[in-house]
């Protein structure tokens, strides 16, 4: 297989989980600047090009993988799948639900495969705790809190409320969504200055006084890196997971049961689950499994994602 990949940014993991396949062929880079891509030429031995039509005209290429900034991401979607190529869109989908649509609607209309990388679905500790949630194999789940904390880890790129909520926050909401749906309500919070980060909060409110909490900041200085976790009460136990990384992800993450029988660490598998989304994407190109991230799947959680990012620019 040949691939395309857009973008020089977060494109650098995609590209090193592409180069530890041998079932992928070559890998096309696109920057917009010589320099940049001069690294990812030298570290994996990938063609690179300043040129986007050389991507799209090239009748190889089956899968187009957009690393681009989020605003390009659906524009860059529809693009490559009507150029008849099937693609891999970095998180978020979209800016706007409207945008995030016109996704959906492409796909349908070019009958070609699309994906949203959405990697939290597929770090084990997170499978656990939505299956405990779906099977209730603690009771009903009472109140689920995550929150993220990192350090302004991505050269030249600020975490102002609008990138914080999309970009440090969306993950954890899209797991919101994915396991209880949409809320009855949304309040959020959020805080920015002369500084280069900010901190934002939101609370959502489900049905049958479910209450579900996210946070993120990105105030941390430089060597903190990142941290966080996430606590899910149930009726009859809580889950507790923790995670510590860097600008290359998430390092390992520790689940922890705690129930009326005592405390105790879930031992996991450790998973690359950057790596697992670009596994599970050539698997479903080569009809070996369905996809789990769909476009129309990402849906629920950009709305939630979004509706935060209003309210927390409403009140900032």
């Amino acid at each position: 297989m040949k691939i395309g990949l857009l973008g020089t940014g977060f494109g650098r993991a995609h590209a090193a989980a592409y180069a530890a396949r041998p079932d992928v062929e070559n890998v096309v880079v696109f920057g917009r600047t010589p320099a940049k891509l001069q690294p990812i030429a030298e570290q994996f031995g990938f063609t690179t090009t300043t040129d986007l039509d050389e991507i799209y005209g090239d009748q190889d290429i089956g899968l187009v993988d957009v690393c681009l900034p989020t605003p390009f991401h659906a524009d860059h979607a529809v693009r490559a799948m009507e150029a008849g190529k099937d693609v891999l869109c970095e998180l978020p989908l979209a800016t706007s639900m409207e945008d995030a649509h016109r996704v959906v609607e492409a796909q349908r209309a070019t009958g070609r495969q699309a994906f949203v990388d959405l990697f939290a679905r597929f770090s084990p500790v997170n499978e656990y705790l939505l299956k405990a949630i779906a099977d209730g194999t603690y009771g009903p789940l009472r109140t689920w809190e995550s929150e993220v904390r990192t350090a302004l880890l991505w050269e030249g790129y600020d975490l102002r409320l609008d990138s914080l909520v999309m970009d440090a926050m969306h993950s954890e909401l899209d797991l919101f969504a994915t396991a209880l749906g949409r809320p009855e309500s949304v309040t959020a919070l959020g805080a920015e200055g002369a500084w280069r980060g900010s901190a934002g909060e939101a609370l959502l409110l489900y049905p049958g006084g479910v209450l579900a909490r996210c946070a993120a900041s990105a105030l941390m200085p430089k060597t903190y890196g990142m941290s966080g976790g996430s606590r899910a009460v149930f009726a009859d136990g809580v889950l507790e997971t923790e995670f510590a990384g860097g600008a290359q992800g998430q390092g390992r993450t520790r689940l922890i049961e705690y129930t009326d029988a005592g405390r105790r660490p879930l031992d996991l598998p450790e998973r690359d689950t950057y790596a697992a989304v670009i596994d599970h994407v050539l698997a479903c190109l080569a009809g070996k499994e369905t996809s789990r991230l769909t476009p129309e799947s990402a849906l629920d959680g950009l709305q939630i994602t979004l509706d935060v990012r209003r309210r927390i620019n409403d009140r900032a």
